[in-house]
Protein backbone atom coordinates (compact mmCIF):
# COMPACT_ATOMS: atom_id res chain seq x y z
CA UNK A 1 0.00 0.00 0.00
CA UNK A 2 1.09 3.39 -1.38
CA UNK A 3 1.38 6.64 1.12
CA UNK A 4 1.89 7.77 4.52
CA UNK A 5 -0.20 7.80 7.64
CA UNK A 6 -0.16 9.02 11.01
CA UNK A 7 -3.21 7.57 12.20
CA UNK A 8 -2.87 3.89 13.62
CA UNK A 9 -6.37 2.18 14.28
CA UNK A 10 -6.55 -1.21 15.81
CA UNK A 11 -8.39 -3.82 14.07
CA UNK A 12 -9.95 -6.78 15.34
CA UNK A 13 -12.36 -9.32 13.82
CA UNK A 14 -15.53 -10.83 15.28
CA UNK A 15 -15.78 -14.63 14.73
CA UNK A 16 -19.53 -14.00 15.07
CA UNK A 17 -21.79 -10.84 14.14
CA UNK A 18 -24.64 -9.83 15.13
CA UNK A 19 -25.87 -7.16 12.91
CA UNK A 20 -29.09 -5.61 12.47
CA UNK A 21 -31.36 -3.93 9.60
CA UNK A 22 -30.92 -6.46 7.19
CA UNK A 23 -32.72 -7.20 4.22
CA UNK A 24 -34.37 -5.14 1.13
CA UNK A 25 -37.70 -3.63 2.75
CA UNK A 26 -36.10 -2.32 6.16
CA UNK A 27 -36.96 1.68 5.20
CA UNK A 28 -34.54 4.25 6.10
CA UNK A 29 -34.37 8.06 7.15
CA UNK A 30 -33.74 10.39 4.50
CA UNK A 31 -30.39 11.95 4.67
CA UNK A 32 -29.80 14.76 7.40
CA UNK A 33 -26.49 16.25 6.01
CA UNK A 34 -26.24 20.27 5.31
CA UNK A 35 -23.43 20.76 2.75
CA UNK A 36 -20.48 20.82 3.90
CA UNK A 37 -21.20 19.01 7.18
CA UNK A 38 -19.67 16.21 8.63
CA UNK A 39 -20.61 12.73 7.53
CA UNK A 40 -18.36 11.48 10.38
CA UNK A 41 -20.22 13.52 13.06
CA UNK A 42 -23.65 12.81 11.52
CA UNK A 43 -23.11 8.66 11.67
CA UNK A 44 -21.79 8.88 15.37
CA UNK A 45 -24.62 11.02 15.98
CA UNK A 46 -27.09 8.48 14.93
CA UNK A 47 -25.18 5.73 15.94
CA UNK A 48 -24.91 3.57 12.93
CA UNK A 49 -23.23 2.65 10.02
CA UNK A 50 -25.32 1.93 7.14
CA UNK A 51 -23.60 -0.85 5.06
CA UNK A 52 -25.19 -1.24 1.50
CA UNK A 53 -24.60 -4.84 0.15
CA UNK A 54 -25.58 -7.79 -2.22
CA UNK A 55 -25.54 -11.74 -1.65
CA UNK A 56 -21.91 -11.64 -2.98
CA UNK A 57 -19.89 -14.62 -1.75
CA UNK A 58 -17.10 -14.27 -0.57
CA UNK A 59 -17.80 -10.40 0.55
CA UNK A 60 -21.04 -10.21 2.03
CA UNK A 61 -23.73 -13.71 1.85
CA UNK A 62 -25.62 -15.76 3.94
CA UNK A 63 -24.53 -18.46 5.81
CA UNK A 64 -27.76 -20.55 7.95
CA UNK A 65 -29.36 -17.18 7.69
CA UNK A 66 -27.14 -15.36 9.04
CA UNK A 67 -24.71 -12.80 7.33
CA UNK A 68 -21.23 -13.15 7.09
CA UNK A 69 -18.26 -12.60 4.24
CA UNK A 70 -15.09 -10.62 3.90
CA UNK A 71 -16.27 -7.49 3.34
CA UNK A 72 -18.64 -7.75 6.15
CA UNK A 73 -16.03 -8.82 8.87
CA UNK A 74 -13.63 -6.11 7.63
CA UNK A 75 -17.07 -3.65 7.63
CA UNK A 76 -17.78 -4.50 10.79
CA UNK A 77 -14.52 -3.64 12.43
CA UNK A 78 -14.64 -0.21 11.15
CA UNK A 79 -18.22 0.94 12.52
CA UNK A 80 -16.57 -0.71 15.93
CA UNK A 81 -13.37 1.66 15.42
CA UNK A 82 -15.88 4.38 14.75
CA UNK A 83 -18.13 3.69 17.80
CA UNK A 84 -21.05 2.72 16.13
CA UNK A 85 -22.98 -0.14 15.30
CA UNK A 86 -22.74 -1.37 12.00
CA UNK A 87 -26.26 -1.98 9.70
CA UNK A 88 -27.12 -3.82 6.72
CA UNK A 89 -28.98 -2.92 3.89
CA UNK A 90 -29.67 -5.73 1.33
CA UNK A 91 -29.78 -3.10 -2.13
CA UNK A 92 -30.44 -3.64 -5.16
CA UNK A 93 -26.71 -2.86 -6.95
CA UNK A 94 -28.60 -0.43 -10.24
CA UNK A 95 -29.28 1.93 -7.35
CA UNK A 96 -26.22 1.92 -4.95
CA UNK A 97 -25.51 5.94 -6.05
CA UNK A 98 -29.01 6.98 -5.73
CA UNK A 99 -29.50 5.28 -2.17
CA UNK A 100 -26.25 6.84 -1.01
CA UNK A 101 -26.60 10.28 -2.17
CA UNK A 102 -30.44 9.99 -0.46
CA UNK A 103 -28.83 8.80 2.78
CA UNK A 104 -30.57 5.77 2.85
CA UNK A 105 -27.38 3.78 3.18
CA UNK A 106 -23.99 5.61 4.67
CA UNK A 107 -21.49 3.61 2.37
CA UNK A 108 -21.00 0.73 -0.14
CA UNK A 109 -19.25 -2.43 1.13
CA UNK A 110 -19.61 -4.89 -0.70
CA UNK A 111 -16.34 -6.25 -3.27
CA UNK A 112 -17.44 -2.98 -4.85
CA UNK A 113 -14.78 -1.93 -7.99
CA UNK A 114 -13.22 1.07 -8.35
CA UNK A 115 -14.23 2.77 -11.71
CA UNK A 116 -14.01 6.32 -13.41
CA UNK A 117 -17.85 6.85 -13.47
CA UNK A 118 -18.12 5.71 -9.63
CA UNK A 119 -14.66 7.72 -8.81
CA UNK A 120 -15.97 10.84 -10.43
CA UNK A 121 -19.92 10.50 -8.85
CA UNK A 122 -18.76 9.08 -4.92
CA UNK A 123 -16.07 9.39 -2.85
CA UNK A 124 -13.85 6.11 -3.02
CA UNK A 125 -11.21 4.51 -0.41
CA UNK A 126 -7.78 3.46 -0.95
CA UNK A 127 -8.07 0.27 -3.15
CA UNK A 128 -7.99 -2.64 -0.65
CA UNK A 129 -7.66 -6.01 -2.77
CA UNK A 130 -7.49 -6.61 -6.24
CA UNK A 131 -9.77 -7.87 -8.74
CA UNK A 132 -10.31 -9.23 -12.24
CA UNK A 133 -13.93 -8.74 -14.38
CA UNK A 134 -13.64 -13.00 -15.88
CA UNK A 135 -16.23 -14.56 -18.27
CA UNK A 136 -18.19 -17.44 -16.45
CA UNK A 137 -19.33 -20.08 -18.81
CA UNK A 138 -20.21 -23.77 -18.70
CA UNK A 139 -16.97 -26.02 -17.62
CA UNK A 140 -16.93 -28.01 -20.53
CA UNK A 141 -17.56 -24.47 -23.18
CA UNK A 142 -14.16 -23.26 -22.01
CA UNK A 143 -11.51 -25.35 -24.14
CA UNK A 144 -14.00 -23.60 -27.33
CA UNK A 145 -13.95 -20.24 -26.00
CA UNK A 146 -9.68 -18.60 -25.30
CA UNK A 147 -10.56 -15.28 -25.26
CA UNK A 148 -13.21 -12.53 -24.99
CA UNK A 149 -13.06 -11.92 -28.46
CA UNK A 150 -14.77 -15.99 -29.19
CA UNK A 151 -17.39 -14.95 -27.16
CA UNK A 152 -19.11 -12.15 -29.60
CA UNK A 153 -21.90 -14.20 -30.30
CA UNK A 154 -22.74 -15.38 -26.73
CA UNK A 155 -25.85 -14.25 -24.43
CA UNK A 156 -24.87 -13.35 -21.46
CA UNK A 157 -26.36 -13.10 -17.92
CA UNK A 158 -24.85 -10.14 -16.02
CA UNK A 159 -25.80 -8.12 -12.90
CA UNK A 160 -27.34 -4.80 -13.69
CA UNK A 161 -25.15 -1.44 -12.65
CA UNK A 162 -22.13 -3.86 -12.09
CA UNK A 163 -18.61 -3.80 -13.81
CA UNK A 164 -19.60 -6.79 -16.10
CA UNK A 165 -22.47 -4.96 -17.61
CA UNK A 166 -20.10 -1.57 -17.99
CA UNK A 167 -17.98 -4.18 -20.32
CA UNK A 168 -20.60 -6.02 -21.87
CA UNK A 169 -22.12 -2.58 -22.72
CA UNK A 170 -18.67 -1.05 -24.45
CA UNK A 171 -18.07 -4.51 -26.33
CA UNK A 172 -21.91 -4.33 -27.65
CA UNK A 173 -22.27 -7.84 -26.68
CA UNK A 174 -26.17 -9.51 -26.08
CA UNK A 175 -26.89 -9.54 -22.44
CA UNK A 176 -29.82 -9.81 -20.24
CA UNK A 177 -29.70 -7.86 -16.65
CA UNK A 178 -29.89 -9.86 -12.87
CA UNK A 179 -30.95 -8.57 -9.61
CA UNK A 180 -27.33 -10.34 -8.38
CA UNK A 181 -24.49 -11.78 -9.52
CA UNK A 182 -25.61 -14.97 -7.97
CA UNK A 183 -28.87 -15.16 -9.94
CA UNK A 184 -26.54 -14.63 -13.08
CA UNK A 185 -24.46 -17.89 -12.22
CA UNK A 186 -27.87 -19.55 -11.99
CA UNK A 187 -28.84 -18.10 -15.70
CA UNK A 188 -25.55 -20.06 -16.64
CA UNK A 189 -25.75 -22.56 -14.68
CA UNK A 190 -29.77 -23.42 -15.76
CA UNK A 191 -28.23 -22.60 -19.43
CA UNK A 192 -30.95 -19.29 -19.75
CA UNK A 193 -27.43 -17.76 -20.72
CA UNK A 194 -24.05 -18.91 -22.39
CA UNK A 195 -21.86 -17.28 -19.84
CA UNK A 196 -21.69 -14.24 -17.66
CA UNK A 197 -19.03 -11.71 -16.53
CA UNK A 198 -18.55 -11.32 -12.73
CA UNK A 199 -15.76 -10.41 -10.20
CA UNK A 200 -12.76 -13.28 -10.60
CA UNK A 201 -12.80 -13.22 -6.36
CA UNK A 202 -16.23 -14.26 -6.50
CA UNK A 203 -16.13 -16.58 -9.85
CA UNK A 204 -13.14 -18.30 -7.91
CA UNK A 205 -14.93 -18.69 -4.43
CA UNK A 206 -18.13 -19.94 -6.29
CA UNK A 207 -16.80 -22.26 -8.96
CA UNK A 208 -14.52 -24.27 -6.78
CA UNK A 209 -15.02 -27.80 -5.68
CA UNK A 210 -18.59 -28.64 -3.36
CA UNK A 211 -19.93 -25.18 -3.96
CA UNK A 212 -22.96 -24.43 -5.35
CA UNK A 213 -21.38 -23.43 -9.18
CA UNK A 214 -18.47 -26.03 -9.62
CA UNK A 215 -19.98 -26.96 -12.44
CA UNK A 216 -18.72 -23.65 -13.90
CA UNK A 217 -15.69 -22.24 -14.67
CA UNK A 218 -13.51 -19.29 -16.03
CA UNK A 219 -10.37 -18.87 -17.92
CA UNK A 220 -10.58 -15.38 -19.40
CA UNK A 221 -9.99 -12.18 -17.78
CA UNK A 222 -11.10 -8.96 -19.09
CA UNK A 223 -9.53 -6.26 -17.47
CA UNK A 224 -7.36 -5.83 -13.86
CA UNK A 225 -9.18 -4.00 -10.87
CA UNK A 226 -9.21 -2.72 -7.84
CA UNK A 227 -11.76 -2.95 -5.11
CA UNK A 228 -12.80 -0.57 -2.82
CA UNK A 229 -15.43 1.33 -0.21
CA UNK A 230 -17.92 4.03 -1.50
CA UNK A 231 -18.96 7.00 0.42
CA UNK A 232 -21.30 10.01 -0.10
CA UNK A 233 -19.00 12.69 -2.04
CA UNK A 234 -16.73 15.06 -0.19
CA UNK A 235 -17.39 12.79 2.76
CA UNK A 236 -15.17 12.86 5.34
CA UNK A 237 -15.56 9.25 6.23
CA UNK A 238 -13.46 8.64 3.33
CA UNK A 239 -10.30 9.53 5.20
CA UNK A 240 -10.87 7.42 8.31
CA UNK A 241 -11.80 4.62 5.79
CA UNK A 242 -8.03 4.94 4.18
CA UNK A 243 -6.30 5.36 7.98
CA UNK A 244 -8.03 2.03 8.96
CA UNK A 245 -7.73 0.09 5.46
CA UNK A 246 -3.86 0.95 5.92
CA UNK A 247 -3.34 0.06 9.53
CA UNK A 248 -5.00 -3.57 8.62
CA UNK A 249 -2.23 -3.97 6.29
CA UNK A 250 -0.06 -3.28 8.21
CA UNK A 251 -0.78 -4.80 11.55
CA UNK A 252 -1.46 -8.26 9.04
CA UNK A 253 -4.68 -8.60 9.59
CA UNK A 254 -5.75 -7.65 6.43
CA UNK A 255 -4.37 -10.77 5.33
CA UNK A 256 -5.12 -13.44 8.11
CA UNK A 257 -8.98 -12.21 7.05
CA UNK A 258 -8.24 -12.93 3.29
CA UNK A 259 -6.84 -16.20 3.87
CA UNK A 260 -9.95 -17.04 6.40
CA UNK A 261 -12.08 -16.58 3.26
CA UNK A 262 -9.81 -17.77 0.73
CA UNK A 263 -9.24 -15.05 -1.09
CA UNK A 264 -5.63 -14.26 -0.24
CA UNK A 265 -4.09 -13.94 -3.69
CA UNK A 266 -6.33 -10.63 -3.68
CA UNK A 267 -4.21 -9.00 -1.19
CA UNK A 268 -2.37 -6.10 -2.08
CA UNK A 269 1.42 -5.94 -2.67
Amino acid sequence: MKGQWKRAVLLAFAPILLIAGCGKNQESSSLALAEGESDLAYIQSKGTLVAGITDLAPMDYRDGGKWTGFDLELAYSFAKNLGVTLELKEIDWDEKITLLEKGEIDCIWNGMTMTQVLTETISCSEPYLSNAQVAVMQEKALEQYKTIEDCKHLLFAVEAGSAGEELLKAKKYRYTTCATQKEALQSVLDRQADATVIDMIMAAYNTSDGQEYDKLGFAISLNDEKICVGFRKGSDLTQEADAFIQAAYEDGSMNTLAEKYGIGNAVLE
